[in-house]
Protein backbone atom coordinates (compact mmCIF):
# COMPACT_ATOMS: atom_id res chain seq x y z
CA UNK A 1 0.00 0.00 0.00
CA UNK A 2 2.94 2.37 0.73
CA UNK A 3 4.80 1.42 -2.25
CA UNK A 4 1.55 2.66 -4.38
CA UNK A 5 0.93 5.41 -2.54
CA UNK A 6 4.67 6.42 -3.39
CA UNK A 7 4.61 5.65 -6.77
CA UNK A 8 1.12 7.70 -6.92
CA UNK A 9 3.04 10.92 -5.44
CA UNK A 10 5.65 10.21 -7.70
CA UNK A 11 3.74 10.42 -10.72
CA UNK A 12 1.81 13.54 -9.61
CA UNK A 13 5.21 15.60 -9.39
CA UNK A 14 6.36 14.26 -12.11
CA UNK A 15 2.71 16.34 -13.75
CA UNK A 16 3.75 18.98 -12.41
CA UNK A 17 7.19 19.41 -12.84
CA UNK A 18 6.65 18.45 -16.61
CA UNK A 19 4.31 21.59 -16.22
CA UNK A 20 6.34 23.91 -14.16
CA UNK A 21 3.61 24.73 -12.64
CA UNK A 22 5.32 27.11 -10.50
CA UNK A 23 5.33 29.44 -13.75
CA UNK A 24 1.28 29.49 -13.81
CA UNK A 25 1.03 32.68 -11.65
CA UNK A 26 3.31 34.43 -14.20
CA UNK A 27 0.22 33.21 -16.52
CA UNK A 28 -2.56 34.41 -15.10
CA UNK A 29 -0.64 38.12 -14.04
CA UNK A 30 0.08 37.59 -17.98
CA UNK A 31 -3.85 37.61 -18.67
CA UNK A 32 -4.87 40.29 -15.72
CA UNK A 33 -2.45 42.64 -17.26
CA UNK A 34 -3.54 42.13 -21.26
CA UNK A 35 -7.42 42.22 -19.92
CA UNK A 36 -6.81 45.18 -18.04
CA UNK A 37 -5.00 47.03 -20.70
CA UNK A 38 -7.98 45.81 -22.92
CA UNK A 39 -10.63 47.69 -21.04
CA UNK A 40 -11.25 44.82 -18.56
CA UNK A 41 -15.18 42.94 -18.50
CA UNK A 42 -16.86 40.40 -17.48
CA UNK A 43 -15.00 38.33 -14.50
CA UNK A 44 -16.67 35.36 -15.68
CA UNK A 45 -14.94 36.11 -19.23
CA UNK A 46 -11.82 36.58 -17.39
CA UNK A 47 -11.89 33.30 -15.43
CA UNK A 48 -12.33 31.56 -19.02
CA UNK A 49 -9.06 32.96 -20.19
CA UNK A 50 -6.80 32.53 -17.17
CA UNK A 51 -8.18 28.71 -17.68
CA UNK A 52 -7.54 28.35 -21.32
CA UNK A 53 -4.22 29.91 -20.77
CA UNK A 54 -3.69 27.91 -18.36
CA UNK A 55 -4.41 24.60 -20.30
CA UNK A 56 -2.16 26.14 -23.10
CA UNK A 57 0.94 26.92 -20.97
CA UNK A 58 0.92 23.41 -19.43
CA UNK A 59 0.37 22.05 -22.80
CA UNK A 60 3.48 23.65 -24.40
CA UNK A 61 5.94 22.82 -21.07
CA UNK A 62 4.90 18.93 -21.65
CA UNK A 63 6.09 19.41 -25.41
CA UNK A 64 9.17 21.38 -24.57
CA UNK A 65 10.09 17.71 -22.36
CA UNK A 66 9.16 15.19 -24.85
CA UNK A 67 10.75 17.02 -27.42
CA UNK A 68 13.99 17.38 -25.45
CA UNK A 69 13.91 13.76 -24.25
CA UNK A 70 16.84 13.05 -26.02
CA UNK A 71 18.81 16.72 -24.60
CA UNK A 72 17.63 16.09 -21.00
CA UNK A 73 19.18 12.45 -21.19
CA UNK A 74 22.82 13.73 -21.41
CA UNK A 75 22.24 17.24 -19.56
CA UNK A 76 19.17 17.36 -17.24
CA UNK A 77 18.86 13.43 -15.59
CA UNK A 78 16.69 14.61 -13.08
CA UNK A 79 13.73 15.21 -15.60
CA UNK A 80 10.99 12.99 -14.82
CA UNK A 81 11.41 11.79 -18.82
CA UNK A 82 14.79 10.58 -18.02
CA UNK A 83 14.33 9.66 -14.86
CA UNK A 84 11.46 7.32 -15.65
CA UNK A 85 9.06 8.67 -13.63
CA UNK A 86 6.96 9.06 -16.69
CA UNK A 87 7.36 7.55 -20.80
CA UNK A 88 7.73 10.00 -23.30
CA UNK A 89 4.78 8.54 -25.37
CA UNK A 90 2.45 9.49 -22.40
CA UNK A 91 4.14 13.22 -22.37
CA UNK A 92 3.17 13.36 -26.22
CA UNK A 93 -0.40 12.52 -25.56
CA UNK A 94 -0.59 14.60 -22.56
CA UNK A 95 0.84 17.90 -24.14
CA UNK A 96 -2.09 17.44 -27.17
CA UNK A 97 -4.46 16.98 -24.87
CA UNK A 98 -3.62 20.60 -22.61
CA UNK A 99 -3.37 22.31 -25.84
CA UNK A 100 -6.70 21.40 -27.45
CA UNK A 101 -8.41 21.50 -24.39
CA UNK A 102 -6.75 25.34 -24.29
CA UNK A 103 -7.77 26.50 -27.52
CA UNK A 104 -11.37 24.67 -27.25
CA UNK A 105 -11.99 26.86 -23.87
CA UNK A 106 -10.70 30.30 -26.08
CA UNK A 107 -12.74 29.28 -28.79
CA UNK A 108 -15.95 29.69 -26.34
CA UNK A 109 -14.88 33.35 -25.64
CA UNK A 110 -15.02 34.53 -29.08
CA UNK A 111 -13.11 34.18 -32.55
CA UNK A 112 -11.01 36.90 -32.05
CA UNK A 113 -9.53 35.26 -28.99
CA UNK A 114 -9.11 31.93 -31.04
CA UNK A 115 -7.83 33.64 -34.02
CA UNK A 116 -4.99 34.89 -31.71
CA UNK A 117 -4.48 31.75 -29.90
CA UNK A 118 -4.10 29.88 -33.00
CA UNK A 119 -0.98 31.71 -33.64
CA UNK A 120 0.16 31.57 -29.82
CA UNK A 121 -0.47 27.87 -30.17
CA UNK A 122 1.94 28.27 -33.62
CA UNK A 123 4.76 29.74 -31.15
CA UNK A 124 4.33 27.61 -28.93
CA UNK A 125 5.06 24.27 -31.24
CA UNK A 126 7.60 25.92 -33.45
CA UNK A 127 9.84 26.97 -30.24
CA UNK A 128 9.17 23.63 -28.22
CA UNK A 129 10.46 22.25 -31.86
CA UNK A 130 13.49 24.14 -32.97
CA UNK A 131 14.68 25.88 -29.19
CA UNK A 132 17.61 23.71 -29.26
CA UNK A 133 18.48 24.13 -33.15
CA UNK A 134 18.52 27.42 -33.88
CA UNK A 135 20.16 30.69 -32.10
CA UNK A 136 17.05 33.09 -31.97
CA UNK A 137 14.80 30.97 -30.24
CA UNK A 138 14.06 33.17 -26.99
CA UNK A 139 12.30 35.55 -30.06
CA UNK A 140 9.90 32.47 -30.62
CA UNK A 141 9.41 32.22 -26.84
CA UNK A 142 8.80 36.22 -26.46
CA UNK A 143 6.50 35.65 -28.88
CA UNK A 144 4.30 33.46 -27.04
CA UNK A 145 4.05 35.93 -24.11
CA UNK A 146 3.44 38.50 -26.42
CA UNK A 147 0.43 36.59 -28.12
CA UNK A 148 -0.83 35.63 -24.90
CA UNK A 149 -1.21 39.51 -24.16
CA UNK A 150 -2.93 40.07 -27.56
CA UNK A 151 -5.01 37.01 -26.93
CA UNK A 152 -6.08 38.19 -23.00
CA UNK A 153 -6.45 41.82 -24.34
CA UNK A 154 -8.87 40.53 -26.96
CA UNK A 155 -11.37 39.02 -24.43
CA UNK A 156 -11.86 42.39 -23.07
CA UNK A 157 -13.90 45.18 -23.34
CA UNK A 158 -12.36 47.50 -25.76
CA UNK A 159 -9.95 44.60 -27.25
CA UNK A 160 -6.36 44.95 -28.60
CA UNK A 161 -5.43 48.41 -27.46
CA UNK A 162 -2.46 50.01 -28.81
CA UNK A 163 -0.72 50.45 -24.86
CA UNK A 164 -1.33 46.81 -24.84
CA UNK A 165 0.24 46.19 -27.66
CA UNK A 166 3.24 47.94 -26.76
CA UNK A 167 3.21 46.27 -23.17
CA UNK A 168 3.20 43.21 -25.30
CA UNK A 169 6.61 44.45 -26.78
CA UNK A 170 7.78 45.58 -23.83
CA UNK A 171 7.52 42.32 -22.16
CA UNK A 172 8.97 40.41 -25.07
CA UNK A 173 12.05 41.74 -24.70
CA UNK A 174 12.72 41.19 -20.75
CA UNK A 175 11.53 37.60 -22.53
CA UNK A 176 14.22 37.18 -25.01
CA UNK A 177 16.40 38.47 -21.75
CA UNK A 178 16.31 36.28 -19.85
CA UNK A 179 15.24 33.23 -22.26
CA UNK A 180 18.69 33.63 -23.29
CA UNK A 181 20.32 33.44 -19.53
CA UNK A 182 17.66 29.99 -19.41
CA UNK A 183 20.02 28.65 -22.58
CA UNK A 184 22.59 28.81 -20.50
CA UNK A 185 21.77 27.14 -17.78
CA UNK A 186 22.06 23.60 -18.82
CA UNK A 187 25.35 23.56 -20.65
CA UNK A 188 27.10 26.33 -19.42
CA UNK A 189 28.32 27.70 -22.33
CA UNK A 190 29.83 31.46 -22.96
CA UNK A 191 27.79 33.84 -21.42
CA UNK A 192 27.15 37.27 -23.39
CA UNK A 193 25.90 39.81 -21.33
CA UNK A 194 24.36 42.59 -23.64
CA UNK A 195 20.68 40.99 -23.82
CA UNK A 196 20.29 41.45 -20.13
CA UNK A 197 19.82 45.21 -21.19
CA UNK A 198 16.61 44.06 -22.77
CA UNK A 199 15.64 43.65 -18.81
CA UNK A 200 15.41 47.43 -18.41
CA UNK A 201 12.81 47.89 -21.69
CA UNK A 202 9.44 47.32 -19.80
CA UNK A 203 11.02 50.16 -16.98
CA UNK A 204 11.55 52.61 -20.10
CA UNK A 205 8.06 51.87 -21.72
CA UNK A 206 6.38 52.82 -18.47
CA UNK A 207 8.05 56.33 -18.29
CA UNK A 208 7.27 56.82 -22.09
CA UNK A 209 3.69 55.99 -21.60
CA UNK A 210 2.77 57.48 -17.82
CA UNK A 211 1.75 61.12 -18.35
CA UNK A 212 2.76 63.10 -14.95
CA UNK A 213 -0.26 61.82 -12.76
CA UNK A 214 1.31 58.58 -13.02
CA UNK A 215 4.50 59.22 -13.31
CA UNK A 216 5.19 59.38 -8.90
CA UNK A 217 3.70 55.79 -9.09
CA UNK A 218 5.31 54.15 -12.38
CA UNK A 219 8.30 55.34 -10.32
CA UNK A 220 7.91 53.35 -7.44
CA UNK A 221 6.78 49.97 -9.64
CA UNK A 222 9.74 50.41 -11.95
CA UNK A 223 12.14 50.77 -8.99
CA UNK A 224 10.87 47.60 -7.86
CA UNK A 225 11.27 45.73 -10.84
CA UNK A 226 14.46 47.41 -10.90
CA UNK A 227 15.50 45.95 -7.77
CA UNK A 228 14.23 42.63 -8.48
CA UNK A 229 16.03 42.46 -11.40
CA UNK A 230 19.58 43.57 -10.20
CA UNK A 231 18.72 40.69 -6.98
CA UNK A 232 18.40 38.29 -9.95
CA UNK A 233 21.32 38.81 -12.29
CA UNK A 234 23.32 38.96 -9.02
CA UNK A 235 23.72 35.31 -8.79
CA UNK A 236 24.94 34.95 -12.60
CA UNK A 237 26.66 38.12 -13.21
CA UNK A 238 28.31 39.24 -9.68
CA UNK A 239 29.34 36.01 -8.17
CA UNK A 240 32.56 34.16 -8.71
CA UNK A 241 30.07 30.77 -8.55
CA UNK A 242 27.54 31.46 -11.34
CA UNK A 243 24.09 29.87 -10.68
CA UNK A 244 21.69 30.93 -13.69
CA UNK A 245 18.92 28.59 -12.77
CA UNK A 246 18.74 30.93 -9.49
CA UNK A 247 18.73 34.11 -11.82
CA UNK A 248 16.46 32.50 -14.62
CA UNK A 249 13.88 31.37 -11.55
CA UNK A 250 13.86 34.86 -10.23
CA UNK A 251 13.70 36.76 -13.93
CA UNK A 252 10.52 34.28 -14.89
CA UNK A 253 8.50 35.49 -11.08
CA UNK A 254 9.50 38.80 -12.33
CA UNK A 255 7.58 38.83 -15.47
CA UNK A 256 4.37 39.55 -12.81
CA UNK A 257 6.28 43.09 -12.01
CA UNK A 258 6.43 43.68 -15.38
CA UNK A 259 2.98 43.33 -15.99
CA UNK A 260 2.28 45.10 -12.56
CA UNK A 261 4.53 47.85 -14.20
CA UNK A 262 2.43 47.75 -17.21
CA UNK A 263 -0.65 48.81 -15.90
CA UNK A 264 0.36 51.89 -13.93
CA UNK A 265 -2.96 53.65 -13.68
CA UNK A 266 -4.47 51.09 -12.45
CA UNK A 267 -2.20 49.56 -9.75
CA UNK A 268 -3.47 51.26 -7.38
CA UNK A 269 -6.73 49.39 -6.81
CA UNK A 270 -5.11 46.36 -8.83
CA UNK A 271 -1.83 45.99 -7.50
CA UNK A 272 -2.09 43.60 -4.62
CA UNK A 273 -3.08 41.04 -6.92
CA UNK A 274 0.13 41.35 -9.14
CA UNK A 275 2.06 40.87 -6.03
CA UNK A 276 0.23 38.21 -4.64
CA UNK A 277 0.85 36.49 -7.82
CA UNK A 278 4.63 37.60 -7.49
CA UNK A 279 4.80 36.06 -3.91
CA UNK A 280 2.78 32.66 -5.66
CA UNK A 281 5.67 32.38 -7.87
CA UNK A 282 8.27 32.14 -5.53
CA UNK A 283 6.44 30.11 -3.19
CA UNK A 284 5.47 27.60 -5.77
CA UNK A 285 9.26 27.66 -6.92
CA UNK A 286 10.26 25.97 -3.69
CA UNK A 287 8.24 23.02 -4.20
CA UNK A 288 8.46 22.80 -7.91
CA UNK A 289 11.54 24.11 -10.64
CA UNK A 290 10.65 26.69 -12.84
CA UNK A 291 12.98 25.74 -15.16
Amino acid sequence: MDFAKSNSTSFLRALLVLGRVSNLPTVWSNCLAGWLLGGGGDPKTFALLCAGASFLYTGGMYLNDAVDARFDSRYRHERPIPSGAIQAQTVWLLSAGWLAAGMFILAMIGRTPFALSLILVACIIVYDLVHKLIAFSPVLMAGCRFFLYLVAASTAAKGVTGVAVWSAFALAAYVVGLSYLARKESTQGLLSYWPCGLLAIPIVLAFILNAEDCQNRALVLASLLGVWIVRSLWYTVWTTERNIGRTVSGLLAGIVLVDLLAVVPAAYPMGMIFLLLFASALLFQRFVPAT
